[in-house]
């Protein structure tokens, strides 16, 4: 049995080119990390260094919680625009998506100094406020996943069905479609998260303190230690890809297979 076809063989070349190009300079990261120069060996001082900051936990805390309030409030926001879009707002569709490439042109520190300028000050004396500008940030990314797996099912057929039956909007998002499009969900879900945990210009610009400003002035006093937090940051967000991914189940468009 052959496991790769001529015709597969430059794909699996590119392939393990592009893994050998993410994953060697991580491992070599990695290895610095755990190098102890004092004692001449290879241990964890570094991260125990980090693990009992006393700011540790209280900032990698509040990073999360933004960056999960950033996540609900744009699929609060996107979800109910996508599928609107692709029931009868066709005509809509080219100035929504004008709308979502905007923060890809206009750059984070005129965000931030907008921001600034524009917002009331009890939203300028409230970190929550930076829950909504990543959700800017990752409108571009989170829009096209969405409106990618709304189009890939028969949305009308199923939302007629679940309103035929009585339900209201409310329940027939909630109910029907989002779990028929779980894991495109999740997965804008994800990019929103893995977005806002590592945004660290808008956060800086605006004179909040969160996990990603905490390693920068941290990394100043200990350079391995900076690289530890470096690392931890990456296998973090990796571990976070993993368990939602356990929770994701492909769906499959049955609607769809019945009538073909």
């Amino acid at each position: 049995m052959k496991f790769f076809s001529p015709r597969q063989l430059p794909l699996t070349i590119g392939m393990l080119i592009a893994a050998a190009v993410v994953f060697f300079p991580l491992v070599s990261a990695a290895e610095f990390s755990l190098r102890e120069p004092v004692k001449n060996t290879h241990g964890f001082d570094n991260y125990v260094w980090f693990f009992t900051a006393p700011d540790f936990a209280k900032y990698l805390g509040i990073s999360f919680g933004l960056s999960v309030l950033s996540a609900l409030i744009l699929l609060v926001i996107l979800v109910p625009t996508v599928i609107w879009l692709n029931l009868g707002g066709e005509r809509f569709r080219g100035f929504v998506e004008f709308i979502s490439l905007l923060p890809l042109v206009i750059p984070v520190v005129a965000l931030a100094i907008g921001a600034q300028t524009a917002l009331p000050d009890f939203a300028q004396t409230n970190e929550v406020i930076l829950a909504f500008m990543f959700a800017v940030l990752a409108m571009p990314y989170s829009y096209r996943t969405l409106d990618t797996g709304l189009r890939s099912i028969p949305l009308k057929t199923i939302v007629e069905a679940a309103r035929g039956l009585g339900a209201g909007w409310f329940r027939t998002i909630t109910r029907v479609v989002i779990p028929v499009v779980r894991s495109t969900v999740t997965s804008a879900l994800f990019m929103t998260l893995a977005l806002s945990l590592g945004e660290f210009t808008l956060t800086s610009l605006l004179h909040w303190d969160t996990f990603t400003t905490w390693v920068t002035t941290m990394s100043q006093s200990n350079i391995l230690g900076a690289i530890s937090l470096s690392v931890f940051s990456l296998i973090a967000v990796f571990a976070l890809l993993l368990v939602i991914s356990i929770f994701i189940r492909p769906t499959s468009n049955t609607v769809a297979q019945e009538e073909n």
